[in-house]
């Protein structure tokens, strides 16, 4: 950024920067009756569907490092968590609005960087930006995000429909975002003090690629429509698949039991836990941000779902009174417990 002109957020002034910010996002769903221009957005879904929304925010030095973090890559990972949500509930986001908290070291060049990356991410889920606002900070950048989606009343999926036998089933593999921030951190660290760093990330691009731009699975929702399959539960994996499961199991009363050699884990994920003499598992269970969605089915419905060739099925719902449990291939059972929460 230092190698770029550099404009000064003052020059512009609040209006003049929104303007500039959002000059390039065209309306594209039919239920943006107005985005960005007024006080408020006007949304009006198709009739008999029902609005969904969501609220993410991210902190600079908590949830991100601009150290490493390009910009245009945070813009759609910003998008990606947000949107993730919705797909999580079956419902096709629509509407976006991002607010943020500016501090005065980044210049207006970097903001466009940002909203590079956001513009690019609405124009591949056809999503519109309605609306936002910006304000200065004492404490970094600040970024918060709403999304909002539509979905029919019927077709929306919670975390609490999970019935007993249903089959327990996850998109993607695991650890690899966890791992790709571990790769990312371990380089920061040993090039601190080096003049001229160039980090060494070969051979583990798709690690960087699932940390620093992870893709909503909006091909997963189409294609459970286009089959048919309406999960009994879903949610998205953010947290942890250890975490996020339990918080399913909650939801919808019940317990589980998933099986450790059919999760899926990247090869570079298990190279670099290796090299870093971790365990892939571990960041398969408790790494997060992955984006990907766990959801239930009826256990008939298990050929429809391998057909799909995009999914694993790795356990199944039992009564609640079992507990949540990982089972391993010599069929020891180790309790699932979430990391940084307590347990009750």
């Amino acid at each position: 950024m230092d190698a770029k002109k550099r404009t000064e957020i003052a020059t512009l002034g609040e209006f003049g920067l929104i303007d500039l910010l959002t000059q390039d996002f065209p309306t594209r769903n039919a239920s943006t009756l107005r985005g960005v221009g007024d006080d408020a957005a006007v949304i009006a879904p198709p009739a008999g569907e029902a609005v969904l929304c969501t609220t993410d925010t991210f902190f600079e030095g908590v949830d991100f490092d601009l150290t490493y973090f390009p910009l245009k890559h945070l813009g759609y990972k910003v998008v990606t968590a947000a949107i993730s949500d919705l797909l999580a509930m079956n419902a096709r986001p629509a509407q976006l609005t991002v607010s943020l908290g500016v501090s005065a070291k980044l210049p207006v060049e970097a903001l466009q960087d940002l909203y590079e990356g956001i513009r690019f991410a609405c124009k591949e889920h056809e999503i519109d930006l309605v609306g936002g606002d910006t304000r200065a900070s004492m404490n970094g950048l600040t970024i918060g995000v709403t999304a909002l989606g539509h979905a029919p009343k019927e077709q929306i999926v919670y975390r609490s429909g999970a019935r007993q036998n249903d089959l327990v089933c996850l998109t993607g593999n695991l650890g690899a975002a966890y791992m790709g921030l571990r790769l990312l951190e371990r380089e920061k660290r040993v090039l601190t003090d080096v003049k001229n760093p160039e980090p060494q990330f070969k051979g583990y691009e798709y690690l960087l690629e699932k940390y620093l731009k992870p893709r909503p699975r909006t091909d997963i929702i189409e294609a459970l429509r286009e089959e048919q399959i309406h999960p009994t539960a879903m949610i998205d994996l953010s947290d942890g698949l250890a975490s996020d499961l339990l918080q399913l199991c909650k939801a919808s009363e019940c317990g589980v039991r998933i099986y450790l050699d059919r999760i899926p884990i990247a090869q570079q994920t298990s190279a670099l836990a290796d090299e870093m003499h971790m365990d892939p598992v571990v960041a398969a269970l408790n790494g997060g941000e992955d984006y990907e969605l766990l959801f239930t089915v009826p256990l008939e419905m298990q050929e429809q779902v391998m057909r799909l060739g995009l999914v694993d099925v790795i356990g199944h719902i039992t009564p609640a009174s079992t507990g949540a449990f990982l089972v391993t291939p010599d069929g020891q059972d180790i309790r699932l417990r979430a990391q940084g929460f307590p347990e009750k």
